[in-house]
């Protein structure tokens, strides 16, 4: 029998704090969380793997440093209302829900989204709602955020959640450059406008309906 809550701990001191992850708040969060709660049966003795994990249906749950590390950069505060885009199990909507005052997790995947809503019940995690939608096109019923997290690869950040961004609001999304290297992306919007600055490197998998938007040039 797995015993989670050494995988737990092995992952935070063995993935987590090495790879500059310092933020206490986030470190506490995801020492408490219980990451096998939120994904299926098969894949629970695996759940702390330092690897992207798959969920069924060419989904995956991020690899936690990757994952750690865009919360750090994003630096989510107890009063922020966040969007968490690509929720899948649950997982990232119940750590990032501890952090902030109020999370929507957003995916287009209905199965995903019951199992979302059920783990966090389960689980006790408050001030958490799940919807079902195109990622892609945010959840504007809860909009403006003042966090954005993309949980996954995209070719760009579309104009929709960018919308919804407050100002002064932070996005942290993996973006996929010309070289098909993806690059984690802090955007910051200030005066309307939004802009980015490369934090690291990552390849994590791709999340559906995120086509970039094709130009003419003439």
């Amino acid at each position: 029998m797995t015993d989670f809550a050494a995988a737990r701990f092995f992952m935070v001191e063995g993935q987590i704090r090495p790879n500059k992850v310092t933020d206490h708040r986030l470190v506490d969060v995801l020492s408490e969380t219980p990451r096998e709660a939120f994904v299926p049966e098969s894949a629970r003795g695996v759940a702390y793997v330092d690897d992207d994990l798959p969920l069924g249906n060419g989904r995956y749950l991020l690899e936690p440093m990757v994952f750690a590390r865009m919360l750090q950069y994003v630096s989510v505060q107890e009063t922020d209302r966040v969007l968490d885009v690509g929720c899948a199990g649950g997982y990232s909507t119940a750590v990032l829900a501890r952090l902030a005052a109020s999370v929507v997790g957003l995916d287009s995947d209905a199965g995903l989204t019951a199992q979302a809503k059920a783990a966090l019940a389960a689980q006790g995690v408050v001030g958490a709602t799940v919807a079902t939608g195109p990622m892609a096109e945010g959840y504007t019923q809860s909009a403006p955020y003042d966090v954005i997290v993309i949980e996954g690869t995209v070719p760009e950040v579309p104009a929709a959640l960018a919308e919804q961004l407050a100002e002064d609001g932070r996005l942290v999304a993996i973006v996929q450059d010309e070289r098909g290297v993806g690059e984690v992306r802090l955007f910051q919007k200030a005066g309307g406008v939004l802009s980015s600055r490369i934090l690291f490197e990552a390849q994590p998998h791709t999340l559906p309906g995120f086509a970039k938007k094709t130009t003419f040039v003439f």
